[in-house]
C-alpha cells in the first residue's frame, strides 16, 4: 500500500507541476492580450473549466501526501512525506490567499492590477510543486531502486 500512494503522489504532482508552468508562462500572461471587451466571459470560461481538472487533482494529491505521512515505504525517510505535506498546505495557502481572490476580482473585468498580483503570486504555486516533484521524485528512487 505505501508503494501505491507513493506512486499516485508522483503521478497527482507530475500533472500538476507541469500544468502549473503552463499556467504560469502561457495561460496567465495571455490573460492581458484577450481585451477588455470579452475579458469578463473569458475569465469565467477559465475559471470553471481549469476548477473541472485542477480540483480533482488537488484533492487528490492532499488526500495521498496526508496518508503518504503514515503509509510511507519503509527505505524512504521520514523527512520526505512531512515536507512535501508542507508544500501542499503552502500551495492550497496561496491557492485560497492569493489566486482565488485575485480571479474573483478579474471576474468583473480584467484589471492590470490585479492580474500582476495574480501572475507574481502564482510563482508561490509553481516554485512550490516543483519543489513537491523533486523531493518526490527523490522518494521514488529510493523507494524503488534509484
Amino acid at each position: 500500500m505505501p508503494d501505491v500512494v507513493l506512486l499516485v503522489q508522483i503521478a497527482s504532482t507530475g500533472l500538476l507541476t507541469g500544468l502549473i508552468w503552463t499556467i504560469q508562462m502561457v495561460h496567465y500572461p495571455l490573460f492581458a492580450a484577450v481585451g477588455d471587451g470579452p475579458f469578463a466571459d473569458y475569465q469565467h470560461q477559465h475559471t470553471k473549466r481549469i476548477t473541472v481538472l485542477v480540483g480533482p487533482l488537488m484533492l487528490l494529491e492532499a488526500v495521498t501526501a496526508a496518508l503518504l505521512v503514515g503509509l510511507r515505504p519503509t527505505n524512504v525517510p521520514e523527512w520526505i512525506p512531512w515536507a512535501g505535506l508542507a508544500l501542499v498546505i503552502v500551495i492550497w495557502l496561496s491557492t485560497a490567499l492569493i489566486q482565488v481572490p485575485c480571479h474573483t476580482r478579474l471576474a468583473a473585468g480584467f484589471d492590470s492590477e490585479v492580474h500582476q498580483r495574480l501572475v507574481r503570486g502564482n510563482w508561490i504555486r509553481t516554485i512550490a510543486w516543483t519543489a513537491r516533484m523533486s523531493v518526490l521524485l527523490l522518494a521514488g528512487w529510493i523507494a524503488f531502486g534509484g
